[in-house]
């Protein structure tokens, strides 16, 4: 006995105490659609600062190497055999013109003049191969490289619709993570409020399993006197039996609900855990004021919405984007390129290069009507999502007054169930008190017993929808916190 008295505490304490807030920095904490959310932000983040870099200018470099089996020649295949037969051709001209009078010259001279003129065929046959030499551009292997410049001026609106898309789509993802956490906070909270009204069912439970019980003593005691019947006892014994079946049941339903809470907060779901609102009394303190509904602040405040706006702007900026695809585009361009053989000095084998800055215009001329359709396509898109908005809004507006109005009948049912309470009290005590005196029958303080419980049930689902409506027309508004 010591020894598990000693130990009872140690499992007491092992319990974490868990309270609303906790539970919902948990939930927001360990949710993995949050997770998505938030990188889905960060993505779009990086897509803006990728849009933004549209409007600066670009810089690329580039290279390559070129290997041809036939090199690049200027002069063709006869002007090739011409230079190099110069000498030879013009030697022969000269002799056929000059031998009618070589033969009247002495034999010397004639001997002398041959020479001269194959002499001379020979210089000029040097000199026309090395021109056909010089005018070689060995171009087999060729090496280029360029550092290119480019700066948009005017492309027709497309960078501007782009970064307005970027924009948006950065706004869309932030509004994204706040439905996403509205709706963890919605679920987290119904949980909460769930266990909590479940334990104080199971204590009431406990309560009238104690109270039957006590009831089923008194009866067998006068069953043993003889002043009660078997029926009697046979009747409250049915009624201990069906009160232990609903504390079974209660106590079932607490597990799994503190299941499903641990499992929304990232805890282990066979965790012992203790909320701080198991053990009040009243979970409504003070009365609530009467709740109106604001349908302009709702309107302006629910993510949904914020959301359906951005696809309703993306549509818009998707079109203009689609326009631009039928409007000129100017672009200044610039860089240094070089290669080997460079062209600057007789295709010399030596990198060599040049600058150069220009202006590139293209101008869309016919495209079978293919932008015009996707612009039509994209305003049909537009109109859509613009009916989708106004119809999300109007369904928050009658959301917004159905909550405000469940809200306002939530009080009006708590106040009930209190006042049903005292009338539950009174009417249980007083038929002890003739059960006692011998005046009423056992069935009579089941019955008074059984309208007790059906009161103090009505007050703690009364109190449980108090809070859930009120956590309902928060996020119905926009507000939840």
């Amino acid at each position: 006995m010591l020894c598990m008295l000693s130990i009872w505490p140690l499992g007491m304490s092992a319990q974490r105490l868990l309270t609303l807030d906790s539970c919902r920095a948990m939930a927001l904490r360990n949710n993995k659609q949050m997770s998505v959310s938030k990188t889905k932000q960060d993505v779009a983040a990086n897509l803006r600062k990728s849009a933004r870099a549209k409007y600066l200018p670009h810089v690329n470099a580039l290279g390559g190497y070129v290997w041809t089996s036939k090199e690049i020649s200027i002069l063709n295949d006869d002007q090739k055999a011409a230079l190099s037969n110069l000498g030879t051709n013009a030697a022969t001209g000269l002799q056929t013109s000059v031998a009618p009078y070589a033969s009247i010259l002495p034999a010397p001279l004639q001997t002398k003049l041959a020479g001269d003129l194959g002499a001379l065929a020979g210089t000029l046959d040097q000199f026309g191969m090395g021109v056909v030499d010089a005018f070689r551009t060995d171009t087999r292997n060729m090496f280029a490289g360029a550092v290119m410049f480019t700066q948009p001026v005017f492309m027709g609106g497309a960078i501007v619709a782009m970064n307005k898309m970027a924009d948006i789509n950065e706004e869309l993802a932030a509004n994204s993570l706040e439905a996403k956490r509205q709706n963890t906070l919605f679920s987290i909270d119904q949980a909460y409020w769930q266990v909590v009204s479940l334990r104080h069912k199971e204590k009431l439970a406990q309560s009238f399993v104690e109270l039957v019980k006590k009831l089923d003593n008194d009866v067998q005691k006068m069953l043993d006197e003889g002043v009660a019947t078997r029926s009697d006892r046979l009747n409250v014994s049915v009624k201990v039996n069906e009160a232990e079946m609903a504390l079974m049941k209660v106590t079932n339903g607490l597990v799994l609900s503190k299941m499903l809470l641990c499992e929304l907060c990232g805890l282990p779901i066979n965790e012992q855990v203790k909320l701080a609102d198991e053990d009040r009394e009243e979970l409504i303190e003070d009365r609530e004021r009467l709740a109106t509904a604001d349908v302009t602040f709702a309107t302006q405040n629910r993510p949904e919405l914020k959301m359906l706006q951005n696809t309703v702007d993306l549509a818009h900026q998707t079109t203009n984007l689609l326009k631009a695809g039928n409007l000129p585009k100017v672009l200044l361009t610039g860089g240094y390129a070089v290669s080997n053989p460079n062209i600057f000095n007789g295709f010399e084998k030596k990198f060599a290069g040049f600058w150069n800055v220009g202006v590139m215009v293209h101008v869309p001329i016919w495209n079978w009507g293919d932008v015009r359709y996707k612009v039509r396509a994209a305003k049909g898109a537009a109109t859509i999502a613009s009916l989708e908005l106004d119809d999300a809004r109007e369904m928050i507006e009658l959301q917004v007054n159905q909550k405000a109005f469940l809200v306002n009948e939530s009080n009006k049912k708590l106040a009930m169930a209190q006042s049903n309470i005292a009338h539950a009290e009174e009417n249980l005590r007083t038929a002890n008190l003739g059960f006692k005196e011998g005046v009423i029958s056992s069935t009579t303080v089941i019955e008074a017993q059984t309208a007790w419980l059906q009161a103090m049930s009505q007050k703690i689902d009364a109190e449980i929808e108090v809070k859930l409506s009120q956590v309902e027309l928060q996020k119905a508004l926009g507000t939840l916190e």
